[in-house]
């Protein structure tokens, strides 16, 4: 209601009293002497709901006349009727708007992986310039179409335009839009790049055409202006907000909105808030699969569905009938994008799935490409356009790469069925058992860089170690544990490794060396939690 009351208020002029209709039929018999109501109609706020019936407050000492109203009705467009409210994302429309809003920009391309809000948010930004743009804001699905060539006729389409004999459609778009102050919102061009170019001329051709483009990788033209489109914000997981702070939060405040869609008695609670907010967090902030997750509410609490995301692909499909086959289920999103990958990007992206909690770049070189076959930087530089990796900033300032855990477990199931598998995970047990090779030496004269690093390793020593004990490579597993385990001593907390030297020690498991090095740390390990008997 607060979001709706903000969009109906944008609509009005200073001093101008409005109305919703529900609070003109509250009101009815109770109005002061001499005020009456004016309606005025019908008019689509930029919420891009349903329309609401608008009324204006009249009194004998209040103006009266005012301009028309600024809903989306004073502007030609096409922007579509949104079935859900628009939650969240205030910082994000502020920052694209404000890009559309700079003379110098032209195109504004959102980027991100499939299920991130890009659609969505574009068409929100589109709504809230619609004053910037006397001649027009246009919305143009891209989705559909396989041919290239059929681009500027959608375009054309959607700004009523027809073709006319004995000239082509192309420059009876150039010379309709040259002097027009006009945004195209351009959906899903990712995989029309023969495209491109002819979005590029129709900029240089038309000064005061403005582009908004979605696309999951970027369109790379000069005129470019990238924004990466982030997942939907998320609380902390230790400790965890109050109730009240956590339903500020989008991904939460999401989840609540849809599992109500479905089953309007469901509220956040004391009980449930904790499987929310990790149920948030699993799914890395994405609003398709959140939305597909509180879905499930109708059948499964909170609870029940957190325990069935181990199988978040299997799980996470049944998404409404009018929207895009592609939307329907989480894995059809991501499928989306691996297709447009070429062949040695798909091998490289499978393989990089072995890895859990991200990589170092030297990383990627040993695991994936042992025989050279493959371009692994630009590889990796593309799969990151196509948004199927993230950057970020590791220790020591080197860049470090990783995967949405749900795209992660998309990339894991191609490895299985390349029949790559045990091979890459062999070669990624191996590469970081190599990190406990004549640790304690290493570690104790440059504890600081060395301990960052393997801080940044924890979850691939934890995957290395899994697939060790599971397949009885006992030597492996004594040299990952020395490597997760020596600077766990350092920060005094020697349980898990203790743990994990247990399961993976085995009778004569490793060379005599090894396994003095070995029970050393066992003793340390029980010597720090105070265990004299061990």
């Amino acid at each position: 209601p607060l979001n709706r009351l903000s969009r109906l208020l944008a609509t009005g002029h200073g001093a101008q009293i409005l109305l919703s209709q529900t609070v003109q039929q509250l009101s009815r018999g109770r109005l002061p002497a001499g005020v009456t109501l004016r309606d005025l109609g019908e008019h689509r706020l930029r919420d891009l709901l349903d329309a609401e019936h608008i009324f204006q407050l009249l009194h004998p000492d209040l103006p009266a006349t005012f301009p028309p109203l600024r809903s989306l009705d004073t502007r030609p467009h096409n922007l579509p009727r949104q079935p859900t409210p628009f939650l969240g994302r205030e910082q994000q429309v502020a920052e694209v708007t404000n890009l559309l809003r700079r003379a110098h920009v032209a195109l504004v391309t959102l980027i991100g992986p499939g299920g991130t809000g890009k659609t969505r948010l574009a068409v929100q930004a589109a709504a809230e310039v619609l004053d910037d743009f006397p001649d027009g804001v246009f919305f143009v699905p891209l989705a559909p179409l396989t041919d290239p060539a059929l681009v500027l006729p959608a375009i054309a389409t959607a700004l009523g335009l027809r073709e006319e004999p004995g000239q082509p459609l192309a420059d009876r778009l150039r010379d309709a839009i040259a002097a027009r102050t006009l945004l195209l919102v351009l959906d899903n061009v990712e995989h029309l790049a023969e495209a491109v170019p002819t979005i590029g001329h129709l900029l240089a051709s038309a000064p005061r055409l403005k582009v908004l483009a979605t696309s999951r990788v970027p369109l790379r033209l000069r005129a470019e202006h990238e924004y990466p489109v982030p997942s939907l914000s998320l609380p902390q997981r230790q400790p965890l907000p109050q109730l009240e702070q956590l339903q500020q939060y989008e991904a939460v405040r999401l989840f609540i909105e849809r599992a109500q869609a479905v089953k309007p008695d469901f509220a956040l609670t004391d009980d449930n808030a904790a499987a929310v907010a990790e149920i948030s967090w699993r799914l890395d902030g994405l609003p398709l699969a959140i939305e597909l997750a509180a879905a499930r509410v109708r059948m499964l609490s909170p609870h029940a569905i957190l325990a069935r995301l181990e199988r978040r692909l299997h799980f996470l499909t049944g998404g409404p009938r009018d929207v895009p086959h592609r939307q329907r289920t989480l894995r059809n999103a991501i499928t989306w994008s691996h297709d447009l990958l070429q062949p040695d990007d798909q091998i490289l992206f499978r393989r990089l799935a072995v890895f859990a909690g991200g990589f170092s770049l030297a990383a990627a070189e040993a695991i994936t490409n042992a025989d050279g076959s493959l371009d692994v930087l630009g590889g990796m530089e593309r799969l990151t356009e196509h948004s199927l990796l993230r950057q970020s900033e590791g220790p020591g300032g080197e860049p470090r790469l990783a995967m949405l855990e749900t795209v992660r477990e998309y990339g894991l199931e191609q490895l299985a069925a390349s029949g790559e598998q045990d091979l890459v995970r062999e070669r990624h047990a191996g590469h970081f058992a190599a990190l406990g090779d004549d640790i304690e030496r290493v570690f104790w004269s440059r504890p600081v860089p060395l301990l960052a690093a393997l801080e940044a390793e924890a979850d691939n020593l934890r995957a290395a170690l899994g697939w060790a004990e599971d397949h009885g490579k006992a030597e492996t597993g004594l040299r990952l544990v020395l490597a997760f385990g020596v600077p766990a001593l350092q920060r005094g907390m020697p349980a898990e490794g203790r743990d994990w030297l247990r399961r993976v020690q085995t009778p004569g498991g490793g060379a005599p060396p090894l396994q003095a090095r070995v029970l050393t740390a066992l003793g340390w390990f029980a010597l720090f939690q105070g265990d004299s008997d061990a």
